[in-house]
């Protein structure tokens, strides 16, 4: 259901953005599948986030209880949440391509909003060194509304993988961890294993540059402009900030086609609003019983170099602290709060890269194996793990760890059989 609310257009000049990165960084852009051309602007253009002295910071709630976090009041996360859940028609604006009906659909295990066993597929082909995308993007849409535009994977395009739905649960939090706490977290990191801090476009602010921290390829600062980006390419409903539809293997099947009765923007800006203020408002996911062999595994975890990357705790910026280009102030309910994701937020290559980069051209070809840090916390409430869901327990995820995580992986499977017990318990409280 479309909601009547004011919200900013942004141009699509302006959504074009790519912002040059930080020191060790590549090049990102707004989305993985944009429907607009790309531009370059210089480094720095990202101006700090600023705000007041911190002051004595507390844990973040958790629980896998539909309950909110304090950011929104319970009836209005409620009626936010029950937006999240509505599944999408035709007349309101679903498809013509598109990978569910509804954002539940694919962020709902245990409660709405977490991961669930839903990837999707992208891929795209390697020609004279360099990557180029399938005709219709990346993103392989798994349906449509109609049987003769249904995307099929061409012969030609032999990168091909799986992308797993992350959770959402908590990421109000991750979206107000400062830029300067995750870019110390990386300068922090030992040189093999240090992680890549990259600046994208916040949609919202006129492409302000900021710290990416969400998807697999950290191609998002916002909530909104994630759900923007995700409204768009998994439900096919446009919006202010993706005003275009996507394309079918090449094929333009937006508004004016029999494809699409809907007149482009579907979504006003007010769903997206909605998905944005729910997520900021869930708790963090809850941690199981502690037990003596979870606190012995999470020594060990740590001795193995595991929490390097995988960052135990990480504490927000305080409560005033404007971020997201202007778009957004920190709340009291989200600011100053210790959060345990076991994340840096940042971009690796661990071995397991999807072969994708983050945008088209030589410039971005290193971060085709680059993925973000899988934040653990959730972890035993899902059992399809690694980017593909490939992976089906803890052992094996560990031991597929190659590149920047070699060493790791090779401690932990140098570990007496009770010291691997003891991992394995304390990976399973989380």
């Amino acid at each position: 259901m479309r909601r009547t609310k004011t919200y900013l257009a942004v141009s699509a000049v302006a959504l074009a953005t790519v912002i040059i990165p930080t020191t060790q960084a590549q090049v990102t852009g707004p989305s993985p599948r944009p429907s607009f051309p790309q531009s370059l602007l210089p480094l720095g253009k990202a101006p700090p986030e600023a705000g007041p002295n911190a002051t004595t910071a507390t844990e973040a709630p958790t629980g896998y209880d539909n309950l909110s976090n304090g950011f929104l009041s319970q009836g209005t996360f409620n009626s936010d949440r029950a937006t999240f859940e509505e599944v999408e028609t035709v007349a309101t604006g679903l498809g013509p391509t598109y990978n569910a009906q509804s954002c539940r659909e694919c962020h709902q295990n245990v409660v709405t909003g977490h991961t669930s066993q839903i990837a999707e597929l992208r891929t795209g082909r390697m020609a004279r060194g360099q990557f180029f995308s399938s005709q219709g993007g990346s993103i392989i849409q798994a349906r449509s509304t109609w049987p003769d535009i249904v995307e099929q994977v061409g012969n030609s395009d032999n990168v091909r993988t799986l992308r797993i739905t992350t959770s959402a649960l908590g990421d109000g939090f991750v979206e107000c961890i400062a830029d300067a706490t995750l870019q110390a977290i990386a300068s922090n990191q030992p040189s093999a294993t240090r992680g890549t801090a990259i600046e994208v476009s916040v949609l919202e602010a006129s492409s302000a540059a900021r710290v990416g921290r969400f998807g697999w390829k950290c191609q998002h600062a916002s909530l909104v402009s994630f759900s923007a980006d995700a409204y768009l390419n998994e439900v096919g409903i446009t919006s202010p900030l993706f005003p275009a539809e996507n394309l079918a293997d090449g094929m333009y099947v937006g508004s004016g086609t029999q494809y699409d009765p809907v007149p482009d923007p579907e979504d006003d800006g007010s769903d997206i609003a909605a998905f944005a203020a729910f997520m900021r408002s869930t708790k963090a996911p809850a941690r199981g019983p502690i037990t003596s062999d979870v606190t012995a595994g999470a020594t060990v975890f740590a001795n193995l170099g595991c929490a390097v990357c995988h960052v135990p705790s990480i504490t927000t910026a305080p409560a005033g602290t404007v971020i997201n280009g202007g778009a957004f102030t920190v709340p009291s309910a989200l600011g100053n709060k210790v959060i345990h994701p076991y994340s840096d937020f940042l971009l690796h290559n661990v071995g397991t890269g999807d072969g994708i980069p983050i945008q088209t051209g030589a410039q971005f070809a290193s971060t085709a194996n680059q993925m973000r840090t899988a934040p653990l916390w959730g972890l035993r409430t899902r059992n399809r793990l690694m980017h593909d869901g490939l992976s089906l327990t803890i052992t094996d995820a560990i031991t597929r760890h190659g590149g920047q995580a070699q060493q790791a992986a090779k401690a932990f499977n140098a570990l007496n059989n009770k010291q691997e017990s003891q991992v394995l318990a304390f990976l399973n409280s989380l």
